[in-house]
C-alpha cells in the first residue's frame, strides 16, 4: 500500500496495479488496508527520507511563453534533483 503515501495514486489507481499484476481485489479492500497498514507505513517513509542538503544551488532556464524569453530558477539541493 506504500504507492498510496509515497506517491500521488488513488485506490482505483493502486487497485489497477494489483490487477495488471494479477491479483483480483477492489478498491474498497485497498482502502481497508490503507486504513489498517498506512499510519505505520507513512511513518516508515517519512523515517527513512534523507535530510537535504545543507548546500544548494540555483538552476537557471531561458524558455519562451507566449514568444516572450522568461527565465526560470529553482534551487537545488546539491544532490541534484529528486528522480
Amino acid at each position: 500500500m506504500w504507492p498510496c503515501f509515497r506517491f500521488t495514486l488513488s485506490l482505483r489507481d493502486v487497485e489497477e496495479m494489483l490487477a495488471k499484476r494479477g491479483i483480483d481485489v477492489t478498491y474498497e479492500t485497498v482502502r481497508c488496508w490503507v486504513d489498517k497498514f498506512g499510519p505505520q507505513i507513512a511513518a516508515n517513509l517519512r523515517r527513512r527520507k534523507q535530510p537535504p542538503s545543507p548546500r544548494w544551488q540555483l538552476d537557471e532556464m531561458v524558455c519562451e511563453i507566449r514568444g516572450k524569453p522568461m527565465y526560470l530558477w529553482r534551487a537545488v539541493d546539491d544532490a541534484g534533483p529528486a528522480a
